[in-house]
């Protein structure tokens, strides 16, 4: 879990990003591009690369903050009904504003996102068996009521197929020109990182943060825009990418433990790495066709997901 090495294998594996597709471009080539060449490297090899590295920081962030706000290492936007209540504000732009701009579709979305984050939390304020695998139970039921809903409504709208083409995890649309709003992470992840030692101190409870003179519910309140507001972005750029946010926090917090201000770098770096390997694994295992990013991480993130509930349990009995 060193940073020197989670770093040069992000650039390892960004090379290798770079270089694998079904049109032939060798490191070698680099020196003496064709038009052809240099255009596909432009246009999408590079945009595909940003976007993997930014969905993968910003999304494994989120996690870490839910799940310090929460106190509860199985939460996440994948797990809180933040995604799937993301799904179900979009569904809404594509039925109410139907020709709305990317920005204006993101900000619909990101009001649902938090809408279902805040209910969560207060479901989570209303639970007295507040078990550590019960909790994350209570955000996948919550979440596939709100998916319900909207399969729902979008089966009768007939618009199945399209918010199907929306959510699907997938980089192999990301283009040049039709990725630039995933940089609106960027500065959101910035935030974060100023207000990590106030996430840290808020995850001690609220008893504890008020009389250290913290504002819990300020601190509490912009974790949960943070989250919703990389949700929003990261579905509607990439799609949903199931089981990053739950994965990436729960193993750096086994080697570095709970100071989340320490955590950021690792898990930032982490989160960019396991999604590069994901996308080059799903590029190479059916090649010249890829599997969809979402495929590849979920597959991978279940099984460690698994691991982690049973290790837990083990740790209990």
């Amino acid at each position: 879990m060193k940073k020197r090495y989670l770093f040069i294998a992000l650039i390892i594996l960004s090379i290798a990003s770079v270089f694998i597709g079904v049109k032939d471009i060798t490191p070698l080539d680099i020196f003496n591009l064709s038009q052809d060449q240099a255009e596909i490297l432009l246009t999408s090899r590079i945009p595909r690369l940003i976007s993997i590295i930014v969905a993968g920081i910003s999304l494994s962030i989120s996690g870490l903050i839910m799940q310090q706000l929460t106190r509860n290492k199985f939460v996440s936007p994948t797990t809180a009904g933040t995604m799937d209540s993301a799904k179900l504000g979009i569904l809404v732009s594509l039925m109410i504003f139907v020709s709305a701009s990317p920005l204006e579709k993101m900000l619909v979305a990101f009001v649902f996102a938090l809408l279902g984050t805040f209910v969560f939390m207060k479901i989570l304020e209303k639970i007295k068996f507040k078990d550590t695998i019960f909790i994350p139970l209570v955000g996948l039921m919550f979440g596939n009521i709100i998916n319900s809903i909207t399969t729902f409504f979008a089966y009768k709208h007939d618009l199945i197929q399209n918010i199907s083409a929306w959510l699907q995890g997938d980089f192999s649309m990301i283009i040049k020109g039709r990725y630039e709003l995933i940089f609106i992470s960027i500065p959101i992840v910035i935030i974060a990182y100023l207000f990590a030692n106030k996430f840290t101190v808020a995850g001690m409870g609220e008893e504890f943060s008020i009389n250290l003179g913290l504002n819990y519910r300020r601190v509490v309140n912009t974790g949960l825009v943070i989250v919703a507001m990389v949700s929003a972005v990261v579905i509607l750029t990439v799609g949903v990418i199931p089981f990053l946010g739950l994965v990436v926090p729960n193993i750096v917090t086994i080697y570095q433990g709970d100071n989340l201000k320490k955590n950021l770098p690792h898990t930032a770096l982490l989160g960019a790495v396991f999604v590069l390997f994901c996308d080059i694994l799903g590029r190479v295992i059916i090649y010249p066709y890829e599997i969809p990013i979402g495929l590849t991480v979920g597959a991978i993130g279940s099984g460690i997901f698994a691991y982690l509930l049973m290790r837990r349990r083990a740790h209990e009995a």
